[in-house]
């Protein structure tokens, strides 16, 4: 079954939205989990954030990076294209409920990735704070749509260019210093393993329940493959069926982060490859072009 891009924005030079018709998926969906999906029948198999869902137009608003070839040419289909597949939705979602206050770190595209939460957890009652960052203004994503979600909102960039300059992580120290008067139910963190990772130290002496939405090496998206695993509290689990969301307290985040690396150069070539084939593709275009006007 193809599903049709109803529609295509570039949010900043490498962070793109598109809405795709997934009728089953829409349907379906709850906040935290994901899709899988595959644009042709050589395509890659890519875990994506799903932002948003619309059940009346059958649609979802999927959310990415162009971190290598597979997403690179994602980002180069059109409104009226189609994806070849679209699974899901994967994964457990999360556990939605009146907890009091909920701190929300959105960090990179994770902020896509949380969104959903923010509205879900907002709507169950609760008072939301969200703390969203990326490296630097341009690269913030949804900021809008996070504050009409949130009860208050913190923005911070790696240069200062907006908001706080720094990171997220001082920002949830900061917030969990001046919590005197409000406890603070739970932390769910989402992001850069290495961010994740910084604020699940930055939670642990205080106990307050974090949570880490891990977004690790994935293929199939149901359990067979094995490469998503991942080591919680000493013991072997699946991003894909046994999350994504994990104590953050009991990841072993350096085995994330290890795992994480282990295909980037890799990824770089094809990358490089890609880029080269589309460059000569589009060379041998515009001389045949010229010469066919030429004669």
């Amino acid at each position: 079954m193809n599903h049709p891009i109803v529609k295509k924005k570039k949010l900043n030079h490498l962070n793109y939205l598109i809405r795709v018709k997934a009728p089953q998926v829409a349907e379906r969906f709850q906040a935290g989990q994901f899709v899988i999906i595959r644009m042709h029948e050589k395509g890659e198999r890519i875990p994506l954030t799903v932002a948003e869902v619309n059940k009346k137009e059958e649609t979802i608003t999927l959310v990415f990076q162009v971190v290598g070839k597979s997403t690179l040419e994602l980002s180069s289909m059109k409104a009226g294209e189609a994806l070849l597949n679209v699974v899901g939705p994967l994964g457990n979602p999360t556990k939605i409920k009146k907890i009091g206050r909920v701190i929300c770190v959105g960090g990179g595209t994770g902020i896509a990735c949380i969104y959903p939460i923010i509205k879900a957890m907002g709507r169950a009652g609760n008072e939301v704070t969200s703390v969203i960052g990326a490296q630097t203004a341009s690269l913030l994503i949804l900021e809008d749509e996070i504050k009409k979600a949130s009860h208050q909102t913190f923005v911070a960039t790696d240069d200062g260019s907006r908001g706080y300059h720094g990171f997220v992580t001082d920002i949830l120290k900061r917030l969990i210093h001046e919590s005197t008067a409000k406890e603070i139910g739970e932390v769910i963190l989402i992001g850069p393993a290495p961010m994740m990772k910084v604020g699940a130290e930055v939670t642990r002496p205080y106990g307050i329940k974090t949570l880490a939405s891990l977004n690790t090496i994935m293929v199939d998206g149901t359990g067979m493959c094995g490469g998503c695993r991942v080591f919680v509290n000493g013991e072997m689990s699946l991003t894909c069926i046994d999350g994504p969301e994990f104590d953050a307290h009991e990841v072993n985040f350096d085995e994330v982060i290890r795992r994480l690396d282990m295909f980037k150069e890799k990824e770089k070539l094809a990358l490089e490859n890609y880029k080269k084939k589309e460059k000569n593709h589009e060379n041998r275009w515009k001389k045949g072009s010229h010469e066919g006007t030429a004669f």
